[in-house]
């Protein structure tokens, strides 16, 4: 099938600047379960035709069982947590589970049903069989870009925090009912995807370069435009925005609230702070991203020629992060980031889970909304 390939001018026409700068939206998706069995419920469909009306959207994703959720742009992580609260219940109200979580720890290999969407079709037919192993979730911060040359500054610097983000919001072990040995099984899947159009982008010089990159993927993939690229970070010229799209999906809101505000501090630190030098190559970012997700908060990465553990590179984004907000509701959400790195992320929790009832207690464990076990639950999962 031949795809009809935008001009490149086209991405001259973004909308950088067209809102106001820094502003804030984030993008959950979750799986939708049988509320007892916690089983995959090809449901999206009914819950997208019945979902009560209220804050926030509900939109369909590519997998049958897939949903989801999607805030206007806000000012803070605190009007978006507030917002994905209620439209995860607004969801629970037709009935279905929700599990928060990368994966469904227990869903067989190939349980994959794509809705019928000719984009969906179309990506199906381009990824074949690496979109039909499992359904996978992540979590998506967009922050809005005053202007394209700022989004591309923003997204160079960003390059060094992804493997930090992808370490702390690890919410994956298990996949297939088995330890898959990882803390973040779903970033496996989700660079599984063409080399070229998943993982960390290199650095660009400006945004003219990463135009005519773009273009030049988009023409040897035969893809109609950048919304087939899937990078761990994205500029987003639709949007005018910048995508940080390399979270697990998260269970707890707290902890969901916690990583959104840290990512969207160090956005607005790189977006203001000078060039990193010297910027990571691609190859060392890499690797860092392959230890965070096999080890998750207690990897140690190397990206500027000394390996750190995650609880020092913590705290360096942290102590950016508080200069960036000076905002009392924020060091709050900071806090959260500090519990994780002290006390476990999701993928410690769903191990602790495992090890106290197996599967079940695991299934329990990632449940929104279902009351967990005291001795695996450190953070609220409603």
């Amino acid at each position: 099938m031949q795809v009809l390939h935008q001009p490149v001018g086209w991405l001259a026409d973004h909308r950088f600047g067209s809102g106001v700068p820094f502003r804030l939206g984030v993008e959950e998706e979750l799986l939708l379960v049988d509320p007892k069995s916690f089983a995959l419920a090809r449901a999206t469909e009914r819950v997208l035709g019945t979902a009560p009306p209220g804050p926030g959207h509900v939109r369909g994703e590519i997998s049958d069982g897939m949903i989801e959720l999607v805030t206007d742009p806000v000012h803070d992580t605190l009007q978006a947590a507030a917002v994905l609260a209620r439209t995860r219940q607004r969801v629970r109200a037709t009935g279905v589970g929700l599990l928060g979580t990368g994966l469904h720890p227990t869903a067989a290999f190939g349980d994959v049903v794509h809705r019928d969407r000719a984009r969906y079709k179309a990506i199906g037919n381009d990824t074949r069989g690496l979109l039909r192993m499992t359904p996978h979730c992540g979590l998506h911060v967009h922050v809005g870009m005053p202007d394209p040359e700022t989004a591309i500054h923003a997204c160079n610097g960003m390059r060094r925090w992804i493997p930090l983000l992808q370490a702390l919001s690890a919410n994956s072990p298990f996949w297939h009912g088995r330890d898959s040995g990882l803390a973040s099984a779903r970033t496996v899947i989700a660079h599984s995807m063409p080399r070229s159009r998943s993982g960390t982008p290199r650095h660009f010089r400006d945004y003219a370069d990463y135009v005519a990159m773009v273009d030049r993927i988009c023409r040897a993939a035969d893809v109609a435009n950048y919304s087939m690229i899937w990078w761990d970070i994205r500029p987003h010229p639709r949007l005018g925005t910048l995508e940080v799209r390399c979270l697990d999906a998260q269970t707890s809101l707290r902890e969901l609230a916690g990583l959104v505000a840290l990512t969207h501090c160090l956005v607005v630190y790189e977006a203001i702070a000078p060039p990193p030098s010297p910027s990571p190559p691609p190859e060392v970012v890499a690797e860092a991203s392959f230890r965070a997700l096999r080890d998750g908060r207690h990897a140690r990465l190397d990206l500027d020629g000394s390996q750190r553990s995650i609880a020092e590179i913590t705290r360096e984004a942290l102590n950016l992060s508080h200069a960036v907000s000076r905002d009392e509701p924020y060091e709050h959400l900071l806090e959260h980031v500090e519990r994780i790195v002290v006390d476990g992320n999701g993928a410690d929790r769903q191990r602790a889970a495992h090890a106290i009832g197996g599967m079940p207690e695991v299934l329990r464990a990632v449940s929104i909304g279902v009351p967990q076990t005291d001795a695996v639950s450190t953070a609220d999962s409603s």
